[in-house]
């Protein structure tokens, strides 16, 4: 029989115990309400990871973690094994062993709500490192596309059924994506809530616009992104938007900005024979139920050209034999179609944008001269040297750039595709194409953006053009990449 001081210390030690909250393996705990400060951690075999984000703003908390069996009270007051869990933006984690599992002690919470993960797979809450992807806006809709949330393994082909996808291939199938279970948050810039940026904070916000749709969508090589069609947004307006993904990895933020109330051109995307085009183009608004062109809209009259030249191409590279004889250690007859394709579709579909209203000298006001490369064929206006879009005002007695779009009757600003998207189709194919592409040197920024992702002198070093990209997260879109 134990002495009855000893038996009174055992039942407390068990009642204390019991009052502590056990975190769950691989389990999100969402706190809405502290009633301790500390949580017992389980033991777990390999390395395990305990994350936290805060889910409202207000306080300042502080999060402490142990793994040593002797703190059973982690603090501020430190202690054997005791850290500190940083917080950026309102989530941080913190990765160690717990053989013999440990505790996750909480102060300065306040009325604040947060939410503790524990995963033996990585951090359950991220801030990912690859933002979402603007498509383009009109004055009152856009197109948002997520992070890469599944790769894509394109199937080389090889000899002898050595075969290439069809002019009008339908879309892959997609990932199932029950799961991963994505939100996206849009909010005027100018009214971006003051909140943690983390996935149970920014759930719980009204997003800005109304989604017409959405659906994974394969742009390109890179993989499966998540697609919305956001419509009901306000004209000339800096918006900001962030993704979530399975409630807890956030992917943002990139800021965009809506065209002005008088631009009228309608988006166009969902095309699987051009699969990465999602901008806007200069046709008549869609039929009266689309708010937007897709493969079901868009006109014979356009698609069917693109679909027979893109046809022709491909028997013609076929003639070659793709399958046995190689033209490049770099690149095969898949590279060649599948960067064919994408030049194909970026120059038959002309980009409509416009100036930034914040800067509306900032365009190419005439074609530019023959000699005319990199920020030579755009204007200077004094001061330190800006970056302008290769925009080119397209009168209404203007040709069409591709004729078999109407004429509009109207004037318009045409958004110059990239030289590069040209210059990746001539790398890529066999010589006996005879594939060319405007040299730099010459008259290429008459029809193309030049030395935004390149240079633009006679060697055009790769990425390291004045911008070294097409667009990047701020909302600026430099040329027309496709």
């Amino acid at each position: 029989m134990l002495p009855e001081a000893l038996l009174l210390l055992l039942h407390s030690s068990i009642v204390y115990a019991q009052s502590r909250q056990q975190l769950l393996l691989n389990n999100v705990a969402r706190i809405a309400t502290l009633n301790q400060p500390f949580f017992v951690i389980p033991s777990v075999a390999t390395q395990a990871t305990v994350s936290v984000a805060l889910c409202a703003a207000g306080s300042s908390p502080r999060f402490f973690v142990s793994n040593s069996s002797t703190s059973d009270s982690p603090g501020s007051s430190g202690g054997p094994n005791v850290f500190e869990i940083p917080l950026d933006e309102g989530q941080g984690s913190w990765t160690g062993g717990f053989p013999n599992g440990g505790v996750l002690g909480v102060e300065n919470v306040g009325q604040a709500s947060f939410e503790v993960g524990l995963s033996d797979n990585g951090t359950l809450h991220e801030r990912m490192s690859s933002p979402p992807m603007l498509g383009d806006t009109t004055s009152n809709q856009a197109i948002i596309f997520s992070h890469v949330f599944s790769n894509f393994s394109l199937d080389e082909p090889s000899y002898p059924n050595y075969t290439l996808p069809s002019a009008n291939a339908p879309a892959p199938t997609p990932p199932d994506t029950t799961k991963l279970n994505f939100t996206m948050f849009l909010s005027p810039t100018s009214t971006l809530p003051d909140i943690p940026k983390t996935g149970c904070a920014l759930r719980a916000q009204t997003s800005a616009g109304r989604i017409d749709r959405e659906v994974p969508w394969l742009k390109d090589d890179e993989g499966w992104r998540h697609q919305w069609f956001l419509t009901g947004l306000t004209p000339s307006t800096n918006y900001t938007a962030y993704v979530v993904q399975e409630g807890t990895r956030v992917s943002g933020p990139i800021m965009f900005s809506t065209k002005s109330a008088s631009f009228s051109c309608p988006l166009v995307a969902s095309l699987p024979f051009c699969p990465g085009i999602a901008y806007p183009v200069p046709l008549p608004p869609p039929p009266a139920a689309a708010s937007f062109y897709d493969a079901s809209t868009i006109p014979d009259a356009i698609s069917a050209p693109l679909i027979s030249g893109l046809a022709n191409f491909t028997a013609s590279l076929l003639t070659f034999a793709c399958g046995k004889d190689y033209y490049s250690p770099l690149a095969s007859c898949a590279d060649c179609q599948r960067e064919y394709r994408k030049w194909l579709c970026t120059i038959s579909f002309p980009r409509c944008s416009e100036p930034n209203p914040g800067d509306p000298a900032s365009f190419t006001r005439v074609p530019a001269s023959p000699g005319a490369t990199g920020l030579g064929a755009r204007p200077t206006l004094g001061g330190p040297q800006q970056v302008f879009s290769a925009l080119l005002p397209q009168p209404t007695s203007a040709t069409p750039r591709n004729p078999n779009f109407p004429s509009l009757g109207r004037e318009w600003t045409m958004l110059l595709p990239c030289l590069e998207t040209c210059y990746a189709v001539d790398r890529a194919c066999p010589n006996f194409l005879g594939f060319r592409c405007p040299l730099r040197r010459f008259n290429a920024a008459a029809t193309y953006g030049v030395g935004y992702i390149d240079t633009g002198d006679h060697d055009g070093k790769q990425g390291t053009g004045v911008t070294g990209a097409s667009q990047d997260r701020w909302g600026n879109t430099w040329c027309n990449a496709g």
